[in-house]
């Protein structure tokens, strides 16, 4: 039977890099992906996933009115469903998948962060850990050199933001991975 998965980290853990290889593999057996990411995700462009290795891939666009039950089901030859930047899903997006997932018997990998700037959680990461059948950590390191669990959102000169829109798109310009002692330090 298949299942819904979450493969959760940091900032810059490789999880679009992972999420590149399982299309891959897939598709190298000859079977068909569906590869999805966040509309408001720009930073190489709408509807591609980009990998900090190099490697870019076309993907579809979800955004709040996406109704994954409808796109998704019946399968129609898909073997896998891969989402990038899953924390920026709705909760209904995510029972949506689960559905799909359990009554299509069509896996769905799901990868995003579990927190934002502040330690809160994304309302589309909360749903995927509490409703996934699989959840990985991809695993990180802090510039101090333990495991990163956190993001930190950092302004033009390199300074922590501690407050502000609990979205606001950017990679290494905007936000670096930490782990907790760091996180906390200076707050």
């Amino acid at each position: 039977m298949a299942k819904l998965f979450f493969r959760y980290s940091a900032m810059n853990a490789g999880k679009s890099t992972s999420l590149l290889q399982i299309a891959y593999n897939y598709e190298e057996q000859g079977q068909q992906v569906a590869l999805f990411t966040a509309a408001i995700d720009d930073r190489a462009g709408v509807g591609k996933i980009n990998s900090r290795l190099g490697l870019t891939r076309e993907a579809r666009v979800f955004d709040a009115d996406t109704d994954f039950f409808a796109l998704l089901s019946p399968p129609q030859g898909l073997a896998c469903v891969l989402i990038d930047e899953a924390q920026f899903m709705g909760v209904d997006q995510v029972r949506q998948l689960h559905r799909v997932a359990h009554t299509c018997n069509l896996p769905i990998i799901c990868f995003g962060i579990r927190s934002d700037f502040r330690g809160d959680a994304f309302p589309g990461a909360a749903a995927l850990l509490t409703l996934a059948d699989d959840l990985e950590e991809l695993k990180t390191i802090c510039a101090c050199g333990r495991k990163a669990t956190m993001n930190v959102r950092i302004d033009d000169q390199g300074r922590k933001v501690k407050e502000g829109e609990q979205v606001v798109i950017g990679g290494n310009d905007r936000y670096k991975q930490s782990c907790a002692r760091c996180f906390y330090a200076d707050t």
